[in-house]
């Protein structure tokens, strides 16, 4: 079943009933109101954005030097353990 291309939903005809349900919802006094304060919020948008960039960037904070590991002592080698078998003489200590 090959149902054909795909609607275009921003074809002409989507912009023409996009603009038809824009003006049902919110009707034609709301429209004028609604686009002041879409540009207003883009102004300070931008105006924000260029408060920004043109403070230097801030400096990290200072990392804490931390004290260097204290060297740990490997265990200490047992002594040599000797065994006397019968009959075998180790080494007289």
């Amino acid at each position: 079943m090959n149902f054909g291309p795909p609607a275009e939903i921003f074809g002409v005809d989507g912009i023409i009933i996009l603009v038809v349900v824009v003006l049902v919802l919110f009707g034609s006094t709301q429209i004028p109101k609604l686009a002041r304060s879409l540009g207003s919020a883009q102004k300070e948008f931008k105006k924000g954005l260029d408060e920004g960039s043109s403070e230097d960037p801030p400096t990290p904070p200072a990392v804490a030097q931390a004290a260097p590991p204290a060297a740990v002592n490997p265990p200490a080698t047992p002594p040599a353990v000797q065994v006397n078998v019968e009959g075998q003489q180790g080494p007289s200590s």
